[in-house]
């Protein structure tokens, strides 16, 4: 059964442009642990500096191992310099996924 994670960051808009850089890094790493199965971070056309975040993993034991890495530290890092406003995340387990289109 996999695990979803969901929600937003919302950085300074004077500094979206590192902001992409900042997520971009750490999506390409994430993407080749073991255990990630989907790992998105997405501009709002409605407000320029959210990100919308989707995640996938295959078990907890990947996001644990996932909560260890140097990338997502080095994205944890320079949260400050970014300017984050504001973070929400919420983890969903249990869920059955089933194919809408």
């Amino acid at each position: 059964m996999s695990i979803i994670v969901t929600g937003t960051i919302d950085f300074d808009p004077a500094k979206k442009d590192l902001a992409i850089e900042a997520v971009t890094a750490c999506m390409a790493a994430t993407r080749a642990e073991d255990g990630n199965e989907a790992y998105t971070f997405s501009l709002d056309v409605e407000a320029p500096a959210r990100f919308h975040v989707t995640e996938q993993w295959a078990d907890q034991a990947a996001i644990d191992l996932h909560m260890a890495t140097p990338h997502l530290a080095a994205l944890m890092g320079q949260m400050g310099e970014l300017g984050v406003t504001a973070v929400s995340l919420t983890q969903w387990t249990g869920a059955t996924a089933s194919k809408l289109m």
